[in-house]
């Protein structure tokens, strides 16, 4: 068993790679030729570096902060040459994006009601399906709300999702978010089921009535059970770059998001936004996906993904 468990680890390890090769060649492969290259540690190399770390779609705050903590370790530290540097990011990076390395726990409320939200296109459903797959290897029973009645097809999408897992899914043929959603609360709580996952209709951040909609399902899910939803995941697509904080700002905001899914780390994405998202609104990050498999839907572990993000 503990070598089956060693062998999903090492497997998981490559796919985080894989996912995060774009990165990698723009970050991890520059920043390390830059390292080996410049010799002594100077003001010219850190000027080469915050380009480095612009263009991965760090942002201007994140990037500040962490030249301003690299040049606090080789002041304390007496570094001298560039080589030295490598373990060092390492170390900042890592003391960065700790904080947004909190699991989510599940226990206290049965059901447990999950509000998923997210932009057109970011991988909302497909990430519902997952986390079933997830919470089902835990042992937990999950139902599904086929709350995303504005895109067409989603319920059947949706669906699609709780045959692939076994899961009951909760639709309406003409009903709203929050119907759909608050009927199922009440079917999760007379089934007795651990996990309500909902699905609601994917909007931008821009449209001011859809905001305000979603607003209202949140109001709802707390009519049907009180203290719900329990946990708010922002789904965002880690391909869209310093587009992702904006999102993240603006659903905050408006709901206040416990944590973030962050999908599509599947070789092209810049995935340097982490970084961002940890200065300017350090939301834990529950999950990352690398890929399309159904079991491609991770806890985020941030020691593992700054060890990916370097050759």
């Amino acid at each position: 068993m503990l070598s089956f468990l060693k062998t999903k680890k090492s497997d998981w390890a490559s796919r985080l790679k894989d996912g995060l090769s774009r990165t990698r060649d723009q970050l991890g492969k520059q920043i390390s030729a830059l390292f080996s290259a410049s010799g002594k540690i100077d003001e010219a190399l850190f000027e080469e570096l915050e380009t480095i770390l612009l263009t991965s779609d760090v942002g201007l705050d994140a990037t500040t902060w962490l030249l301003a903590e690299l040049k606090i370790r080789v002041k304390r530290e007496k570094l001298t040459q560039s080589d030295e540097l490598r373990g060092a990011l390492q170390d900042v990076l890592l003391e960065l994006l700790s904080p947004l390395a909190k699991p989510l726990t599940t226990s206290g409320h049965k059901p447990f009601v999950i509000m998923m939200m997210g932009v057109n296109g970011a991988g909302k459903t497909t990430s519902i399906g997952k986390l079933a797959k997830f919470f089902q290897s835990e042992g937990k029973s999950v139902l599904l709300a086929a709350g995303d009645t504005f895109r067409a097809a989603a319920k059947e999408q949706l669906q699609e999702w709780g045959k692939r897992n076994g899961v009951d899914v909760i639709a309406q043929e003409k009903g709203d978010t929050a119907a759909v959603i608050y009927d199922a609360i009440n079917a999760a709580q007379a089934r007795g089921i651990d996990i309500v996952l909902a699905d609601t209709a994917g909007r931008l951040v821009t449209q001011l009535h859809l905001m305000e909609e979603i607003k209202k399902v949140k109001r709802v899910i707390g009519k049907a059970m009180e203290g719900a939803p329990h946990e708010i995941l922002l789904v965002l697509d880690a391909n869209t770059g310093q587009n992702t904080l904006s999102q993240v700002k603006s659903f905050d905001d408006a709901l206040g998001v416990t944590g973030l899914i962050l999908t599509k780390l599947d070789g092209t994405a810049k995935g340097g936004v982490i970084a961002a998202i940890a200065r300017a609104k350090p939301i834990p990050i529950r999950f990352i996906g690398v890929g399309e498999g159904i079991d491609d839907l991770r806890p985020f572990d941030a020691h593992e993904f700054v060890e990916a993000l370097f050759p």
